[in-house]
C-alpha cells in the first residue's frame, strides 16, 4: 500500500527574500498536540496537489496564497513523514487574509530568519526546516 499524499506550505513573508516563516501548532490528535508543523493536509480524490493546498490553507488559516516553487524532497521528490504519509511542500506567501488558527491548530507564529528551529517541530518536519534554512536563509542570519 502506497503512502497517502499530503500537501503543505512553507508560508514566508516574501517569496523573493524570506525573512519569516509561519509555523502552526497542532491542537490534535493528542499524540501531536503542542508540536509545530507546516499547514496543509490530505489531497482529496479529484484534486491536484496544488488545488488541495489552496483548499487546505483557506480552511485551516483563512487565507489565499500565491505558490512559489515546490521544495523537492529526498524521497522520490517528496518528504516521507511515516509509513502512512508522504508530503509535497511548496513555498508560498499570503495574498489575501490574515492567518488564524481555525481548525487543526491553536497557535500560529511567524518565526524570524535564524530562529526557524526555536519551536518543537514535528519530528518529520525537522529535516524540512533544516533544508529550508540552508536554501533560503542568508548565512549571516542562521
Amino acid at each position: 500500500m502506497s503512502p497517502v499524499l499530503v500537501v503543505a506550505a512553507a508560508l514566508v513573508d516574501d517569496l523573493d527574500a524570506p525573512t519569516a516563516l509561519l509555523a502552526a501548532r497542532r491542537l490534535r490528535p493528542a499524540s501531536l498536540a503542542g508540536r509545530w508543523e507546516f499547514p496543509g493536509g490530505k489531497v482529496e480524490v479529484g484534486e491536484s496537489p496544488e488545488q488541495a493546498l489552496h483548499r487546505e490553507l483557506r480552511e485551516e488559516l483563512g487565507v489565499r496564497v500565491g505558490l512559489g516553487p515546490e521544495v523537492i524532497g529526498p524521497d522520490d521528490g517528496g518528504w516521507l513523514l511515516s509509513d502512512r504519509y508522504v508530503m509535497r511542500l511548496w513555498m508560498a506567501e499570503i495574498v489575501s487574509g490574515t492567518p488564524e488558527p481555525l481548525v487543526e491548530h491553536d497557535e500560529l507564529r511567524w518565526l524570524p530568519a535564524g530562529q526557524w528551529l526555536t519551536v518543537p517541530w514535528l519530528d518529520a518536519d525537522v529535516r524540512i526546516v533544516h533544508a529550508l534554512t540552508a536554501a533560503v536563509v542568508p548565512a549571516g542570519a542562521r
